[in-house]
């Protein structure tokens, strides 16, 4: 599998356990998008000649791949964004109003990252909402059963991370949708540190919107995807305007494009989408449940190393997915980060765009090692060696 990304022949000595925060690419997404701008580079939506129809045919052949890889009843279902981050900010910027107002209730939880919190603590200020965030066990992993409990018939939008980016726990997305949708409320799933990790489906789960990045699926930076609901879409407005998402403009108003592209406004990322098609193909051809099951498996062989080591503290349980986060007691995270790159190992340290979680676990920030398909049994345990060469060179221990 590593043979497919050439980042590893540009770094043969590198233990890259980053992957939460970004994805290497493989030889064939870096070719597609060459490819693209090589030999297929035209505008999409506009131009009658060859070139432009072909690139707009490739350009809506990935709206309908990522539809069927979402589980998505149709491709005009599906929004491309920037990432994440854009997709749900326009779910709270678009749908939020219309449902949100003066008493009523938003929820999410303390582990959220902050793409999925703040835009729901803003809006909830802007409409005088309740903004109720529910709490984490001791190990940073959600407690379901206190954020069951939370949502009530005031409640109109719950917004939850299908796995969380710190203890990398998995939400019964079903359940929560089971008891948003009998008080008459959307969930709204950030899908960001799922879509690689587990197979995804937005009907079965009963999600109604659904977010992620193409980054973070082993495709191309700036490119996001927004599922949502098309009865929901159907009455949301456009938040951005410009060219393309119109229907007709007169001095006087203004009228909008049906479908998903009434939220695409200009000329969109379309080298983007076009890897996020290759990545996806890629994605489908080499990665199956025998790949899943060997990052779960890194995870709990890390874990399982971390917690023999003394001072070390570990977040996240036996069932959460490909990512560990930790501390090393006396010793911030960034200095424990910083030994470990002088190994050339690569994780992250720092507060995971997770502050309300960390506040929460009493801590300033921790250290994460989060796997992809390209990772091994070797890269895990030269982390657990210089996690004990760092105890000892930090505690002065011989």
């Amino acid at each position: 599998m590593r043979e497919q990304f050439s980042f590893f022949k540009a770094h043969p000595e590198l233990v890259y356990l980053d992957t939460a925060a970004t994805s290497q690419k493989p030889q064939a997404l870096l070719d597609a998008i060459q490819n693209y701008y090589v030999n297929d580079n035209a505008n999409v939506h506009r131009g009658l000649y060859k070139l432009a129809y072909d690139t707009t045919e490739a350009y809506e052949n990935v709206r309908q791949q990522v539809a069927g890889f979402l589980g998505a009843a149709s491709a005009d279902e599906i929004i491309f964004t920037r990432g994440t981050t854009d997709s749900l900010n326009l779910v709270a910027s678009a749908y939020g109003p219309q449902v949100v107002t003066a008493g009523s209730q938003i929820v999410v939880t303390g582990a959220e990252h902050h793409s999925n919190f703040i835009p729901w603590q803003q809006l909830a200020k802007r409409q005088q909402a309740t903004f109720t965030v529910t709490p984490v066990k001791p190990d940073g992993t959600v407690d379901i059963a206190a954020l069951l409990a939370a949502i009530t018939p005031q409640t109109k939008v719950v917004a939850v991370a299908q796995v969380t980016n710190v203890a990398g726990d998995t939400l019964p997305i079903a359940k929560i949708a089971a008891k948003a949708h009998a008080v008459g409320a959307v969930v709204v799933v950030d899908g960001a540190q799922a879509v690689a990790h587990l197979a995804v489906d937005v009907q079965a789960m009963g999600a109604d919107f659904y977010a992620f990045s193409g980054h973070k699926i082993y495709g191309p930076t700036g490119i996001g995807v927004l599922y949502g609901r098309a009865d929901l879409l159907q009455h949301m407005p456009p938040i951005q305007f410009g060219g393309e998402m119109i229907s007709e403009v007169r001095d006087d108003v203004s009228t909008w494009a049906d479908g998903p592209i009434k939220y695409e406004a200009g000329t969109p990322h379309i080298a983007g989408v076009i890897g996020l098609g290759a990545a996806l193909t890629w994605f489908d051809q080499s990665v199956n449940a025998a790949a899943f099951d060997n990052e779960h498996q890194l995870a709990d062989q890390l874990r399982a190393g971390l917690a023999a080591i003394p001072d070390v503290t570990v977040y996240g349980n036996q069932a959460s997915l490909a990512t560990v986060s930790f501390n090393l007691t006396g010793i911030h995270p960034h200095d424990l980060a910083t030994f470990l790159d002088e190994q050339q190992i690569a994780v992250r340290a720092g507060h995971h765009c997770a502050q309300p979680l960390m506040a929460r676990l009493g801590v300033p920030a921790t250290v994460r090692a989060s796997f992809g398909v390209y990772n091994n049994a070797d890269d895990v345990e030269r982390l657990i060696q210089a996690v004990q060469a760092a105890r000892r060179y930090f505690h002065g221990i011989d």
